[in-house]
C-alpha cells in the first residue's frame, strides 16, 4: 500500500534533530487535532510531528489537512486504509530520522511542555535503555488510567516512580531510534495487541533495557465509566498474538497447552469462548514456517526479575489471571479499581493496551511513500 503525502512538510528536515512524534489517526478529528497541538507545544528539543491517517472519512482527512497545511514541522500522510497499530507505527516512524520516536495516541496529550525534553534527558542518562513507558492518567481527573497499566499489580503503588520493566504501554511512550532499528521495529503481523511487548522482547534479547518513568505523564481521554468489550476482535487478537509471540520465542505447542487451556477457562467465564478456538487456530497458522528465536539466558533472567517474580506464585496468578471474572463481558474503570484494591487483577491484566488499539481492525500492508495528493 502506498503512503501518500497529504499536507504539511513533504518530509522531515534533512539535518539531525531530536524527536519524531508519531500520531496515528482514524477519524476522531477533534481529539487528533488536540494531540497535534500538544505535540506542537513541546519545548527544549528539536522535533517533527508525523501524522498517519489510516482511513478517516474524506471530510475528516480534509480537516486535518487544513489544520497542518502550512506547517513546516509536521507531515500528514495517508495510507488510505487501516494498517493497524504495528504497521502504522512502522510506516510513520520510517518517514523520520529523529534520535527518538515518541508515540502518542490520538486521544492523548502531553502533560507538560517539557515532556519530550525530559524523555531525551532520560535517554542521555541511561544509554542502555531502548524504550520508556510513561505514567498514563485520565485526562479529566488526573488519576491513573488503570486500563493502561501494563505492569505487575504489585508495582501499582509505584506508579509515580521509576522501575525497569518488560514492556511499555503504547498510549504514550518513547523509543530510542538506534534500539528501534536494532530490534527491527514492530511485527506488522500482530496488527494490534501485544505489539509493544513483542518489540520489547526483541530489544531485551539484544541487551537493551525498558524503563517505566512515572514522573513523565501522558493524559488520556478516558471516560471513567467507559466499557471495554472483550468479545470479538479484541479477545481474538489478545489470544492469537500472545500465543504467536510465545511460539516465535521457541515455546513448543505442547508447552503452550496450559496457556491455551487457561485462555479457554478465562473466556468461558467471561462470555467470549466462541472466539477462542479460532484465535488458537490463527496463532498456529501465523507461526507456520517461522524460525523460532529463543531468548538468551540473560534476557530470560531480566524478564523474571522485572515481571514474572513480581506477579506472585502460581496460585495467585491462577486466581488473578485465569479464574477471576473480568467481570462479565465488560470492565469499567471503576470495577477495575475495585478489583485492584481487592487483590484480584484479571481485568487489569487483560486491559493493558492503548485505547487506540481497539480501533485498528483491518489487515496490514507494506509501505512506500507516494506523491502528494493535496
Amino acid at each position: 500500500m502506498e503512503i501518500t503525502h497529504i499536507a504539511g512538510a513533504a518530509r522531515p528536515p534533512e539535518d539531525p534533530y531530536d524527536v519524531d512524534i508519531v500520531i496515528l489517526a482514524l477519524d476522531r478529528v477533534e481529539d487528533t487535532i488536540a494531540a497535534i497541538e500538544s505535540a506542537w507545544s513541546q519545548t527544549g528539543v528539536s522535533r517533527h510531528t508525523i501524522v498517519l491517517d489510516q482511513g478517516s472519512r474524506p471530510e475528516n482527512l480534509e480537516r486535518l489537512a487544513a489544520f497542518v497545511r502550512y506547517r513546516t514541522d509536521t507531515t500528514l500522510v495517508a495510507a488510505g486504509c487501516n494498517l493497524g497499530v504495528a504497521a502504522g507505527r512502522n510506516a510513520a516512524s520510517a518517514i523520520g530520522h529523529g534520535r527518538a520516536i515518541v508515540g502518542l495516541d490520538n486521544d492523548a496529550l502531553f502533560h507538560r511542555e517539557d515532556t519530550l525534553a525530559r524523555m531525551m534527558a532520560m535517554f542521555e542518562s541511561h544509554p542502555g535503555t531502548a524504550a520508556l513507558g510513561c505514567r498514563i492518567v485520565v485526562d479529566d481527573t488526573g488519576e491513573d488510567d488503570l486500563t493502561s497499566w501494563g505492569y505487575p499489580l504489585s508495582l501499582l503503588p509505584r506508579a509515580g516512580g521509576t522501575f525497569l520493566a518488560a514492556t511499555f504501554v503504547g498510549a504514550g511512550h518513547a523509543i530510542r531510534r538506534t534500539a528501534w532499528e536494532d530490534a527491527g521495529g514492530y511485527d506488522p503481523a500482530l496488527f494490534f495487541c501485544w505489539e509493544e511487548y513483542d518489540f520489547c522482547l526483541r530489544a531485551i534479547a539484544r541487551g537493551w533495557t525498558i524503563r517505566y518513568q512515572g514522573d513523565i505523564v501522558i493524559r488520556h481521554k478516558v471516560n471513567p465509566e467507559r466499557r471495554i468489550s472483550w468479545s470479538g476482535p479484541r479477545w481474538f487478537h489478545f489470544v492469537r498474538n500472545r500465543l504467536y509471540i510465545e511460539r516465535k520465542k521457541g515455546r513448543s505447542w505442547l508447552s503452550l497447552t496450559p496457556r491455551m487451556a487457561g485462555y479457554c477457562v478465562k473466556a468461558l467465564r467471561n462470555g467470549c469462548l466462541r472466539d477462542t478456538p479460532g484465535a488458537i487456530r490463527a496463532a498456529i497458522a501465523m507461526a507456520r514456517g517461522i524460525v523460532p528465536d529463543p531468548l538468551p539466558h540473560a534476557a530470560r533472567d531480566y524478564l523474571y526479575r522485572t515481571d514474572t517474580a513480581l506477579r506472585g506464585g502460581m496460585l495467585k496468578r491462577l486466581r488473578r489471571e485465569v479464574f477471576a471474572s473480568l467481570p462479565g463481558r465488560h470492565a469499567t474503570e471503576a470495577s477495575i479499581r475495585a478489583i485492584v484494591s481487592g487483590g484480584k487483577g484479571s481485568a487489569l491484566a487483560a486491559a493493558t493496551h492503548s485505547a487506540s488499539s481497539r480501533r485498528f481492525l483491518t489487515p496490514n500492508t507494506s509501505v512506500s511513500i507516494g506523491s502528494d495528493s493535496a
